[in-house]
């Protein structure tokens, strides 16, 4: 028997489509809340919005347009093929989130191909329904929603590809054509797809007679702009790249234009309408500055990174905001009184809310350095607050429609309201384009002057939203205060203003020309200029190898400049003196400083200022290594490097072993003790680059590409070549080949021998050639351990860190280490068994200290350093030795049996070093 005291049941399509939004969006707020705890948490942020979010939301919402518009609505029997595709999008969605933080690459590429697949099938899906009905005048509409689904397989793609990791300039590529094909393509396609019906609709005002023909002419423009914009990127042609984003904006301009046009006859008034307007203007205004970031900086993943939060919070949440707003109360339905009052519901301080996130994203889309760190903090979180009160809101609308509909149903004795399911009745009235004249079946709400169109705003409202408007501006301005409260230095503010910062401006410029030289130097290294003058610096880069930049501690800078290239510095009015230096790691310890000298009236030097501290010196700043613990074992993302030594191997050609091998550089974080990761310079994309193992005699040819963002290069101590040309500095993007022939016996080093060496080698670029000596006895395990020191200053978030030149010419070391990691073989020794012969290879890569090798509990019988044996077992003396000791770039092995079963450490008995992390331990089974 049907209870008719229970409201009226959606479709339990709708109801279950609703499900994986729900559950997304705690996910969303849960990462949110703990972000500071969440490995990767910008990338699952933005993640979960755009395919937890968006995704799921653009399957369910589109196919219900296209059955609203056709007037083709899908039997049950077919719901169910409908929510297996959103079960395979989201079970791909797992797999991403999932394989992002472990660094499960198969994961990622598993969850890419679910989510391709399922956006594929409902686009096909679509055009499948769109020829099975009747011709329409809206059909347009379902070929903006197939024509989109059918481009986020390629955008899945490109993700996965970019989940294994890539060089830094075409990683910049790849993440431009990702962004393109998903955020532009599918996202965008699929908005202006729907802003068509969907915007008079919520204006509930008439459409323009020519929205339907300026709209197919648009998609054209948009799918074609994509396709290039994408293709350019991939080929890193910034000129068919440019050239899509014209054509792109081209059809976003005219859809926006008849936006305009239509918004004339009754602006946005409700928080639907403001969303949705906010939301597009942020849609091309992040289209226009990706072009101008194209023009001005190429290719740069760092640049693109800065237009997230735009895209995501100022475009994408606020279109999918816009379009709940006005959606979510007509299919929920009861009736129109119920769905006018859960519109209310939904739009409760909408001028405060829109107001609040844009002036947030606005904030955030400012030149990087703008906000202070804890102006970013307390405004992120005021505008993720007022974002957020989207879900109780939602929920005290979804109450609203439940009680109107049981109300309903109790009056009517158990009869279903017209207005209870979508696609029936008055929803489907109220859900109907205003087309043609016809305006949604909503009534005019209590208030509004007589003759009001349905839905007109009461006499009220404009005072009420300018509160809300003033009251949101004030709260951004309070939150702003927040931030610089927490740290008024980091503003400018509580800390000694320097003589000569009140000079007056005299209305003059000075500019003057720097050169970045070879042997890091700039040219001229003192600038004077006229106090109250406003002085530009045009800086050109005339090292023919070497990447440099410019920044002054006034906060400007140039941005990196590779070789020949050239910029302009504008450094404002100069009160007093200003220090400069080049902020590539290790430049301006090695001297590679600018001086600009204000002068007075007098020609003197206007005291105070900074000038000449531009150096540095051994920072007194907390070292981040000290909150690892150097116990624990590794985190999920490190993989132990093996320690085993591999045979030789290797294609004989004319009678000689030949060893082929690339080293791509590339810039990574890396984990050297756990919770701590590096921003790592590396050969072959680890810490420590791979080891290369031949005999004498063998001939080793080594291609050097450099994919980094500044010069690298790499010395073999194995060969014996002049090193003007296989030793020279490769710019970013070229590469050089390196071939020498072993022709001596050891344990080498190779490293970067780019300026400052020190602080490359400690950025990780540093490895072993170990070249075995005619005749070497066999042993039952061979082991090489690479010692090295790291010497760490706090990077960018917890746990992050980069190399301290300061710490290097300090000789304070952070941690020091075996294979490039702290506690590896604490958690995962090496193995052997009683009486079996173990050899352990050794190298000191430093950069400036060495190692004393030394087994707890074993002695050595053999020990060969640097070329020769200095111990062999059965000589007169019956000697062993406990360590071997070898100086930064030396190499050697020892060898020992074990008599008894048990735990070994192994260790640099320079304790101090050990308590660093260089420590492991030896397993010996018996």
């Amino acid at each position: 028997m049907h209870d008719p005291q229970r409201p009226a049941r959606r479709s339990s399509w709708h109801r279950r489509a609703g499900r994986p939004v729900r559950v997304w969006t705690a996910a969303l707020l849960a990462v949110v809340l703990l972000h500071r705890w969440v490995p990767e948490a910008r990338w699952l942020l933005v993640h979960l919005t755009t395919l937890g979010l968006v995704t799921n939301s653009v399957l369910v919402w589109s196919q219900h347009f296209t059955e609203s518009l056709l007037h083709h609505r899908l039997p049950e029997t077919a719901r169910a093929r409908q929510l297996a595709r959103l079960g395979v999008l989201n079970a791909g969605i797992v797999l991403l989130v999932a394989g992002a933080p472990t660094g499960w690459w198969w994961a990622s590429l598993a969850g890419a191909a679910a989510v391709g697949a399922a956006v594929a099938w409902h686009g096909a899906a679509l055009l499948a329904q769109l020829r099975a009905a009747l011709p329409s005048r809206f059909a347009v509409t379902v070929r903006y929603y197939a024509a989109a689904a059918l481009l986020l397989p390629v955008g899945a793609v490109l993700g996965a590809v970019l989940a294994a990791g890539l060089p830094d300039r075409v990683h910049a590529r790849v993440l431009l054509a990702h962004e393109a094909v998903n955020v532009l393509g599918f996202v965008g396609l699929t908005v202006a797809g729907t802003l068509l019906t969907l915007w008079p609709t919520v204006l509930r005002t008439r459409m323009r007679e020519e929205a339907v023909r300026v709209a197919t002419r648009a998609l054209g423009a948009l799918t074609g702009g994509v396709v290039l914009t994408g293709t350019g990127a991939l080929l890193g042609s910034e000129v068919l790249a440019l050239a899509g984003l014209a054509g792109y904006g081209l059809g976003l301009g005219a859809v926006l234009v008849v936006m305009v046009r239509t918004a004339r006859a009754r602006p946005p008034a409700d928080h639907a309408s403001l969303c949705l307007a906010a939301g597009t203007a942020w849609w091309a205004a992040t289209v226009v500055a990706l072009a101008v970031l194209l023009v001005r900086g190429g290719f740069d993943a760092a640049a693109l990174g800065r237009l997230t939060v735009p895209l995501v919070a100022g475009f994408l949440v606020q279109v999918l905001l816009g379009a709940m707003s006005y959606l979510l109360p007509v299919t929920m339905g009861g009736g129109p009184a119920v769905v006018r009052a859960a519109h209310r519901a939904l739009g409760r301080g909408a001028a405060f809310r829109v107001v609040v996130v844009n002036l947030c994203v606005l904030l955030f889309a400012l030149p990087p350095g703008t906000l202070p760190s804890w102006v970013r903090v307390s405004v992120s979180a005021l505008g993720a607050a007022v974002l957020f009160s989207f879900v109780p809101l939602m929920v005290s609308a979804a109450r609203i429609s439940v009680a109107g509909r049981r109300a309903a149903r109790a009056a009517a004795g158990g009869a279903v309201p017209a207005a209870a399911g979508p696609g029936g009745g008055a929803v489907a009235a109220a859900d109907r384009p205003a087309a043609r004249g016809a305006g949604p079946a909503v009534a005019a709400p209590p208030g509004a002057p007589p003759g009001a169109p349905p839905g007109a705003p009461g006499p009220d409202r404009p005072a009420r939203q300018a509160r809300g408007a003033l009251a949101g501006v004030l709260a951004v301005v309070l939150a702003v205060a927040a931030g610089i409260a927490a740290d008024p230095a980091a503003a400018g503010l509580g800390a000694p203003a320097a003589d000569g910062a009140g000079t007056a401006p005299t209305g003059e410029t000075t500019v003057v020309r720097v050169a970045a030289r070879e042997g890091m130097r700039f040219e001229p290294a003192v600038v004077e200029v006229p106090a109250g003058d406003e002085l530009v610096i045009e800086l050109v880069n005339e090292d023919r190898t070497g990447v440099h930049d410019l920044v002054l501690d006034s906060g400007a800078g140039s941005g990196r400049l590779a070789p020949g290239q050239s910029a302009t510095v504008e450094a404002g009015v100069v009160g007093a003196s200003l220090a400069g230096w080049c902020s590539v790691v290790g430049h301006r310890s090695a001297g590679m400083t600018l001086e600009v000298v204000a002068l007075g009236a007098d020609g003197r030097p206007v005291a105070g200022g900074t000038a000449g501290s531009s150096a540095g010196g051994p920072a007194a700043a907390p070292d981040p290594a000290a909150a690892a613990d150097l116990a624990a074992a590794p985190g999920p993302e490190h993989t132990t490097r093996s320690p085993v030594l591999a045979p030789v191997t290797g294609p004989v050609e004319d009678g000689r072993r030949v060893h082929r091998v690339r080293l791509e550089v590339e810039e990574l974080d890396q984990e050297l003790a756990p919770g701590l990761r590096l921003r790592s310079w590396t050969y072959g994309g680890r810490y420590m680059g791979p080891t290369l193992h031949g005999e004498v005699g063998d001939v080793f040819e080594v291609e050097l590409h450099n994919g980094g963002t500044t010069g690298h290069s790499v010395d073999f101590h194995a060969g014996v070549v002049a090193p003007d040309g296989p030793m020279r500095t490769v710019p970013p993007g070229e590469s050089l080949t390196y071939r020498f022939e072993a022709v001596r016996s050891g344990t080498w080093l190779y490293h970067c021998a780019t300026a400052p060496m020190s602080s490359h080698v400690a950025a990780g670029m540093f490895g072993a050639v170990v070249v075995d000596p005619p005749g070497l006895p066999p042993v039952d395990r061979e082991y090489l351990l690479v010692h090295s020191e790291a010497y760490l200053a706090a990077g960018d978030g917890p746990g992050a860190a980069v190399v301290s030149p300061e710490r290097v010419r300090a000789g304070t070391p952070s941690l020091t280490v075996f294979n490039g990691h702290a506690t590896q073989y604490l958690h995962e020794p090496l193995r052997a068994r009683v009486g079996e012969r173990v050899r352990i290879r050794l190298l000191a890569a430093g950069p400036s200290g060495g190692l004393s090798f030394h087994v707890v509990g074993g002695q050595f019988d053999t020990v060969h350093k640097e070329g020769a044996y200095l111990l062999r077992p059965g000589g007169p003396e019956q000697g062993g030795a406990q360590a071997l000791d070898l100086a930064p770039a030396q190499g050697g092995f020892v060898e020992l049996t074990f008599a008894e079963p048990g735990t070994y450490p192994f260790l640099d008995h320079d304790l101090a070093a050990a308590e660093r992390g260089a420590r492991g331990l030896i397993r010996v089974e018996g």
